[in-house]
């Protein structure tokens, strides 16, 4: 038998028996990699930022000025616009292009993604446009995870769990916050609660969280004072709330995918000229409004003390930080939409909360607990995430206090959001991009296998079937039925629960087709309605 070959069945079975506590190393591995660029990105986002607050001020002075900065903003949109031509999985947030990848349905070259995304990063929120860092540090995580794998030539089925450890890394140093960064990979990015991805994962959030700490301290990233709790007697208002962000969650996907559409419209307008839009939009917004530039994260934190902010002015700021977003976002420049959204929410809670006090006469204590309560609701309708934007927006405020009003908030808006039908946003722009691309970037090779993992939903139309009974696809193998510690050989009386994992071989180059109609048949019968 040819053992040589890691990637054929034998050795691809083999290390999947014998590889679970090397993944835990190998995610401490990946972490400190993924902490120690991420701290670097962030920093390098801060010093950012500060030279362009100090360019705003020069140009306010001294306005003949502008069309220099504007020549400057031309060439950097331009050197944008060529760096995503020459690698598009560099473009926009990165997560929709990572979760792809561990679909089987796109290639990445980790190198390329890590230079490109980083440089494009700065660039791009350096220059005030309105993005995140989340999404970069995802992605930038993710190819760290497969260059480990590469070095180390490590067996395809192996590198997914380096990438998914990458990714959960790449979102607890973004933020500081590890057990989102362990949920959002587990609920998001691998859509899969198997014990090997929790402790790859877990292992590569906290080494990573542990290094970012070092460098930005134990301090959460929204370190709000003074945190009242919420009386039960409002949580009827919480649930209002809820509802309202469900509804503007819908309106975010829709018009973010609109946006898109409207660039893609522009034929007279080279892919490698759209990110100077936003750019020079940028320009008017820093001069007049320079709150809204950036992804957001200072616009939080001052409205928590701007508590003399008219209704008016956190209206305007709300419909302009909503719209650059979008053009930011829709022009393909590198950078996330996690803060923005967060920022975006943030002012919808304020003025939410601004309403209660001067028309319900609430004490205006509770102000914060309703930005905090938005951000959260309002990342759970878009990104259709509950338990990650629960857990993601209790570490960034560092207070356990308001988890039962955060979780309600969220799953009132998570319920709004799928009554109306609208899908996850990334699985959306995932689409997209694979449609913007032609065809599937991914070309895989009959000589690989890979080992697919799914859990049985209850039910399905997997659970409580014996295996002779059901008609599995083609090009597939069902090697083992895990439950609990317990893994069962597969037999034709083999009955199925849920809760079961379902272990698959297969071709590589099948992987993407073999990985969509598990999904399936293991998903319950009403989500898949």
């Amino acid at each position: 038998m040819n053992k040589k070959n890691k990637h054929n069945t034998y050795n691809s079975l083999f290390h999947w028996q014998s590889f679970r506590l090397k993944l835990v190393f190998e995610g401490i591995a990946v972490g400190i990699i993924t902490g120690l660029l991420v701290v670097l990105y962030r920093y390098s986002l801060e010093k950012a930022v500060i030279v362009l607050n100090e360019i705003y001020k020069i140009l306010l002075r001294q306005p003949q000025l502008i069309p220099v900065w504007m020549v400057v903003l031309a060439l950097i949109g331009y050197g944008l616009g060529m760096l995503v031509k020459h690698e598009p999985m560099i473009s926009g947030s990165g997560i929709p292009q990572v979760e792809g990848v561990l679909q089987g349905k796109l290639k990445m070259t980790w190198w390329r993604v890590i230079i490109g995304k980083f440089v494009g990063g700065i660039l791009a929120i350096g220059s005030g446009l309105s993005l995140g860092r989340e999404g970069p540090s995802v992605q930038l995580g993710s190819a760290v995870g497969q260059g480990f794998s590469k070095v180390f030539k490590r067996i395809k089925i192996e590198e997914k769990y380096l990438i998914t450890s990458g990714a959960s890394a790449g979102l607890a140093a973004a933020f500081n916050a590890p057990l989102a960064g362990v949920m959002f990979a587990l609920e998001e990015v691998h859509r899969n609660f198997s014990p090997l991805v929790l402790l790859s994962a877990l292992s590569a959030a906290l080494s990573a969280d542990y290094v970012s700490s070092g460098f930005f301290g134990l301090k959460p990233v929204f370190n709000f004072k003074n945190l009242s709790i919420l009386p039960l007697k409002y949580y009827f208002y919480v649930i209002i709330l809820g509802v309202i962000l469900g509804l503007l969650g819908v309106v975010f996907n829709k018009t973010l995918l609109k946006a898109q559409n409207l660039y893609s419209k522009l034929k007279f307008v080279p892919k490698e000229f759209r990110i100077i839009i936003p750019l020079f939009v940028s320009v008017i917004l820093g001069l007049f409004l320079p709150q809204v530039l950036g992804g957001g994260h200072e616009l939080i934190l001052s409205l928590v003390t701007a508590s003399d902010a008219s209704l008016k002015f956190l209206f305007l700021v709300l419909l302009v930080k909503f719209f650059f977003t979008m053009i930011s976002y829709g022009s393909g420049a590198p950078g996330g939409i996690f803060l923005p959204l967060l920022a975006i929410g943030a002012l919808i809670g304020s003025v939410y909360s601004f309403i209660l006090v001067h028309l319900f006469n609430f004490d205006n204590i509770f102000t914060i607990n309703f930005i905090i309560l938005a951000m959260a609701g309002y990342f759970t309708a878009i990104v259709r995430a509950p338990i990650t934007g629960t857990i993601l927006i209790t570490e960034m405020t560092g207070s356990f206090n308001h988890l039962l009003s955060i979780a309600m908030v969220s799953i009132t808006a998570y319920i709004i959001a799928d009554i109306l039908g609208s899908k996850p946003i990334y699985e959306s722009l995932l689409s997209r991009f694979m449609h913007n691309q032609g065809s599937e970037l991914s070309v895989g090779s009959n000589k690989h296998k890979a080992i697919l993992e799914f859990a049985i939903c209850m039910g399905s139309v997997l659970d409580g079937k014996e295996i002779k009974a059901v008609k599995w696809p083609s090009h597939c193998l069902l090697v083992a039925v895990k439950r609990g510690d317990h893994e069962i050989i597969p037999k034709g009386d083999t009955i199925m629960q849920s809760g079961d994992y379902l272990v698959v071989l297969t071709n590589e180059d099948k992987v993407s087709k073999v990985n969509d109609t598990f999904i399936r048949m293991t998903k319950s019968r009403e989500i898949s309605t």
